[in-house]
Parts: structure tokens; sequence; C-alpha cells
């Protein structure tokens, strides 16, 4: 299971939005496999990136607010979130290099 932090409708303002740092939030679901073989992916990711970015879970069935209001159609979705905006949206699942290749222009 993963190590990231989960957060939910009523403490994503405080810990995504209101963050210093950009916040990679991975939207999931229990049935979603792909979002389970993302998983490992962002426990590395947020390892090395630690200082630089936080990585965050929501699960999108318990948080359906959160979900439209960002609009998100799929899972995995992986939104970057920067000053309270989301700056950047990968939709499935990605390799670990190429999560990278998009997320370092906003690092």
């Amino acid at each position: 299971m993963s190590n990231l932090q989960e957060v939910t409708d009523a403490t994503f303002d405080e810990v995504v939005l209101q963050n210093d740092l950009p916040v990679l939030v991975d939207f999931w679901a229990d049935w979603c496999g792909p979002c389970k073989m993302l998983a490992p992916v962002l426990d590395q990711i947020a390892e090395e990136q630690e200082g630089k970015l936080v990585i965050v879970k929501l699960n999108a069935d318990q948080n359906q607010d959160t979900v439209r209001e960002y609009e998100v159609m799929g899972l995995p979705t992986l939104n970057l979130y920067k000053n309270g905006e989301v700056v950047k949206q990968l939709v499935g699942a990605k390799p670990k290099r190429l999560i990278l290749q998009e997320l370092e222009e906003h690092l």
C-alpha cells in the first residue's frame, strides 16, 4: 500500500491549495487497476522529490465534490497544483520518466 497522505473534500483546501510547495494529487479508486500500478511509481517520485514536491492521494469515489470541481473524468488522473491552481493534468497511468518530464518545468 502507498505511503502517500490521503486528502478528502474536507482537507483538500488546506493540504493542497494552501501548500507552499507544488502538490501532485493522485485521483484514484479501489476498483481502478491502472491506479494500483501507478501507486509505487508515485511513492518513488515522492521520495526523490522530497522538499520540492508533495504528492497526495484522493479517493475519487469518496470525494465527489473535489472530483466534480476539478472536472476529473478518468482515473487515474494526476493534477499538479501550484499556488492553488492546476498547472498540469495527466490522465492515465504513465511511466515514471514521463511523469517527471511533464512536471519538471513546474518544480
